[in-house]
């Protein structure tokens, strides 16, 4: 099991690929295509990012061969990419994607909206070890509700890694989420925001994706468009 000891800087990047409505495949290749760009240890894309946020998508099971080019592309960049889709069970969920598959990372916990019409909520936090990094999972929501800050950070987390869907005129939500779990908590906090058009009456999103540091400054920070990245070495 990796430990404090082991850690080494961790390259961690924040991605808004471009997103077709419910053509994973097509999305698979805006996935593929960032991550090796990014050239990260861990890239972290928005909620629902391989459907669209269509919460009548079908589910993605992590077998399906359509994620092999992303699988592919993390195998090349020695990357772990967390993308999001809903899963089976009736779930939005992170999908956690290396050089040797594709599983279901994380739950999401507190569900807004429409949602709880279709999706069941998660279980429980989650927590990744990577290169002696220690990374708590939340999709969107997730960020809002003090507890589930409270209780990933309990687990003792380094980095707090959020996946979110926000309209363009809420774009400040997830910078004030933000800050205050990393002033609050001491953590590293990454946030993929979607960028461009998506379902659920999004016509216009936030993007604007950025990591920030334990005091509350930002380290770095995308701009609104779609195919935009920003990435930032954690030491």
């Amino acid at each position: 099991m990796e430990t404090a000891f082991d850690r080494v800087p961790l390259r961690i990047a924040v991605a808004q690929p471009t997103c077709r409505a419910y053509d994973v495949g097509a999305n698979v290749a805006a996935h593929a295509a960032l991550v090796a760009a990014a050239a990260a240890r861990v890239v972290v894309f928005p909620e629902l990012s391989l459907t669209g946020y269509e919460l009548d998508a079908a589910p993605v099971d992590p077998a399906d061969s359509r994620l092999a080019p992303l699988v592919d592309a993390c195998a090349a960049a020695g990357s772990l990419a967390l993308v999001g889709a809903p899963v089976a069970g009736d779930h939005i969920a992170t999908l956690a994607v290396d050089g040797t598959g594709v599983r279901v990372a994380y739950r999401k916990m507190w569900l807004g909206g429409a949602e709880p019409r279709r999706f069941t909520p998660g279980p429980e936090p989650v927590v990744l070890a990577v290169n002696g990094w220690r990374l708590g999972l939340a999709i969107c929501k997730d960020t809002g509700v003090a507890e589930h800050a409270a209780r990933t950070c309990a687990l003792g987390v380094d980095v707090y890694l959020a996946s979110v869907v926000e309209s363009a005129a809420d774009v400040a939500v997830p910078d004030e989420r933000a800050l205050r779990i990393a002033t609050t908590h001491r953590v590293h906090v990454a946030v993929a925001s979607f960028a461009g058009p998506t379902g659920g009456g999004f016509h216009e999103t936030a993007g604007r994706s950025a990591i920030w540091a334990p005091d509350g400054s930002v380290l770095a920070r995308a701009a609104s468009d779609p195919g935009e990245y920003a990435p930032a070495t954690l030491t």
